[in-house]
This record gives structure tokens, C-alpha cells and sequence, in this order.
């Protein structure tokens, strides 16, 4: 069977929303990752054979397939198609089974994968208006007319877990922590790509971005358990706050994807191959619990233990999702977001599935291990699941 393999993986630093990158159209935020992948590995870009991006808010200057419109602002030959695709929070990590199943299957040689969001200027469920909105009497009827604040979901998954609000700020101060020992250390440094602060108009401000915006270097526990309920009724979702929540941020990733015969032909290195993809879909009101049956499907369909995994990235949608992940499967804790997650570095919706995994190969690279597992949450009630093996 061909093997897909990773050549390269990269992302921009991650913007706090209204931050340090809302002055960039995410199209050419997109496409400044696109221009460094390309440039950085001395690839011919006429030769990519499909280019495959994750974006969740599809609409105003996120709209008309954000990923064609990124590869031609970047210069990138024409004749290269691309398309953008929506499995919510996983879009990306989606457009990478996508890119590296169609190298499996045979359709193509060389990809991309790639994703892209700007919170700032597309704001999240900007998209949901229009009509009567996404969700039809039909489905309505088909879910009770249950329709559940993603707050109050979490609230729910810790009181099922019993999940405490000082386990969930504990485990939130740790990902603060980790986050900024690796941003000091320069283990982000491989994996970031520059990029310069533009102001409110676009124009560029001489200003670069190396590093993550949205990690708390002083967090404390104190400040953690001073804050609020994030839900604008407070009742629903006593425990879930801004501090033990994902940020909202602006952010771009992409990845080089080829498989190995390709790759040496052309005299490229495969870091890594993909191993294991599994997708799965749970409950459609309390939308955030598949990461777990998605992670026993795949157990149950290739034998593989946690144990066996060297590291594994859970995105931290909110800290009771990744809680409740690890209370079932008991993975060793120094393996579980190793290096912080989405609380501290950030959730730029479209693109974290791929900062995920980028994040996920360094790691592997930097400390020897082999095997990487990552799962999210998906809007809908989904969750995608992915295992790669670091190649010497």
C-alpha cells in the first residue's frame, strides 16, 4: 500500500482575537503560510496535485472557498485547484485525512493540506444567519428542540465526569505553564513562521510575530479562580470561565503531504507517516463528547494501546473535554498536550487541527518518541482521529 508521509508542518503564531493579526485578510493570512510551505521545502508548486483547507466561519472575507482564493493571492500557479471544507473545530485535521488518503489511495502524489480562521474579522456563527438559520423544524424535531450552548456542554461533560471547577482551573494553569516553558525554551520556533503585524488597514507595520499572543506567562491559580462563569446565565455553566475555556484567535497552518516514493524522489524528507484515521459522530445536542467513542473506534479497529503512544494532543476546547478524555483512557499525564494546548496557545477554529498536529511532530521530533495520537471535538456531535509515526 502507498505511504502517506508528512514532509513539512507549519503555522503562523497565534493571534488573541482583535489582536496582533485582525489587521490580515485571513486569505492572505492563509497564503502566507502557503507561499513559506512551498518556498521552504524548494518544491515546484505546479506540481501539488490538490490543495485541501479547513476554515469553519465560511462567510464575508472567509467565503467563496477561502483556500483557492489564498493560493492565487499568494502567486501560486493557477493551475493548482483547491477546495475548502468544514468539519467544524476538525476542519483541518479533516482536510489532512483528506490530503493523505487521496496519496494513499493513489489520486495524488503531492498535497497540501491547510487551514485557516480569523475570528476577528469572521466572527464565530457569523455564518449561522440568514433565513431561519442552520437548523430546520426537521432537525429541530429530530433533537427535541434542543439547542445547547457549547458552555453549557462543557458544564454538562464535567458533571458527568465529575470534573471539579478546581480540577478544571488546575488543569488549565498546567497548560499555561507547559505553554510557556516551550515558548521560552524556543520549541515553538521550528514550527512557527513569522509573520509581520499589519494595522487596522492592512498596511504593515514593521512589527514581526514570533511567538503566541494568547499565553498567560503569570498565570496563577488566584486569578484563575477569580473569574466568572462564561455564560451570559451563569446558572447553566457555573464552572466553565474564560480561564478554563479555548480562546477565540485568528491563525493559519498548513502542511506538505506526499507520499514516500514521491518524497524521496524528489529529495524530500518524510518526517513522519500516517498510521491510523478514524472519524466518529456522538450526540448531536450535547456536541462535544465524541473525541471518546472516536478514540475506542479506532482501538477496537487497530489493537493499538495508549500505552503504545509517545504523545497525544486532545484539543482543549474546553478543559472538561480533555478531562474527560483522559479520565477513561489514563494515559501517562507528561504524554497528554505536552506542551500546552488550546487554553493557553489558542483555537483559531479552522486551523487548529493542523497547529495540533504540527505541534504533535515537533514534539515527537524533539523528544524521540514515535507514535502520536490527536482527537477534538467537532461542532455537530463529531470528532476526527489521527495517528502518526515519527520517521528517523
Amino acid at each position: 500500500m502507498t505511504e502517506a508521509v508528512i514532509v513539512d508542518a507549519i503555522r503562523t503564531p497565534i493571534g488573541k482575537r482583535n489582536g496582533a493579526l485582525a489587521g490580515w485578510h485571513p486569505t492572505d493570512l492563509l497564503a502566507h503560510v502557503l507561499s513559506a510551505l512551498v518556498e521552504r521545502n524548494g518544491v515546484d508548486p505546479a506540481t501539488v496535485d490538490d490543495v485541501i483547507g479547513g476554515c469553519v466561519t465560511q462567510r464575508g472575507e472567509q467565503s467563496t472557498n477561502v483556500t483557492r482564493n489564498a493560493w492565487v493571492a499568494a502567486g501560486l500557479p493557477w493551475s493548482v485547484p483547491a477546495t475548502t471544507v468544514d468539519r467544524q473545530c476538525g476542519s483541518s485535521q479533516q482536510a489532512v485525512h483528506f490530503a493523505a488518503q487521496g496519496v494513499i489511495a493513489g489520486a495524488y502524489d503531492l498535497a497540501i493540506a491547510c487551514g485557516v480562521e480569523s475570528m476577528s474579522r469572521a466572527p464565530m456563527a457569523s455564518n449561522a444567519s440568514g433565513g431561519t438559520g442552520p437548523f430546520s423544524p426537521q432537525f429541530l424535531a429530530a433533537t427535541d428542540g434542543q439547542l445547547k450552548l457549547q458552555f453549557e456542554v462543557a458544564q454538562k461533560v464535567a458533571d458527568d465526569w465529575k470534573i471539579s471547577r478546581a480540577d478544571m482551573d488546575e488543569f488549565a494553569l498546567e497548560s499555561h505553564r507547559r505553554a510557556s516553558a516551550a515558548t521560552k525554551a524556543g520549541e515553538f520556533a521550528r514550527e512557527i513562521v513569522p509573520i509581520e503585524i499589519r494595522d487596522a488597514d492592512g498596511n504593515p507595520t514593521g512589527e514581526m510575530m514570533t511567538e503566541d499572543q494568547g499565553i498567560r506567562h503569570d498565570a496563577s491559580l488566584e486569578k484563575m479562580a477569580s473569574l466568572a462563569s462564561a455564560h451570559f446565565q451563569p446558572e447553566l455553566a457555573p464552572d466553565i470561565t474564560a480561564g478554563n475555556s479555548s480562546q477565540m484567535n485568528d491563525g493559519a497552518a498548513g502542511m506538505l503531504i506526499a507520499s514516500r516514493e514521491t518524497a524521496e524522489k524528489l529529495g524530500l524528507r518524510p518526517r513522519a507517516v500516517f498510521r491510523h484515521f478514524a472519524v466518529g459522530a456522538d450526540d448531536a445536542v450535547w456536541v462535544l463528547t465524541a473525541p471518546n467513542p472516536v478514540t475506542r473506534k479506532l482501538i477496537d479497529k487497530t489493537g493499538l494501546a495508549i500505552d503504545d503512544l509517545d504523545a497525544i494532543e486532545i484539543n482543549e476546547a474546553f478543559a472538561s473535554i480533555t478531562m474527560a478524555w483522559a479520565r477513561e483512557f489514563a494515559p501517562d499525564p507528561a504524554k497528554l498536550n505536552p506542551r500546552g494546548g488550546a487554553i493557553a496557545i489558542g483555537h483559531p477554529l479552522g486551523a487548529s487541527g493542523i497547529r495540533l498536529m504540527t505541534t504533535l511532530l515537533h514534539y515527537l521530533e524533539d523528544s524521540g518518541g514515535r507514535i502520536g495520537l490527536q482527537s477534538m471535538c467537532e461542532g455537530g456531535g463529531q470528532a476526527n482521529v489521527t495517528v502518526i509515526e515519527r520517521l528517523d
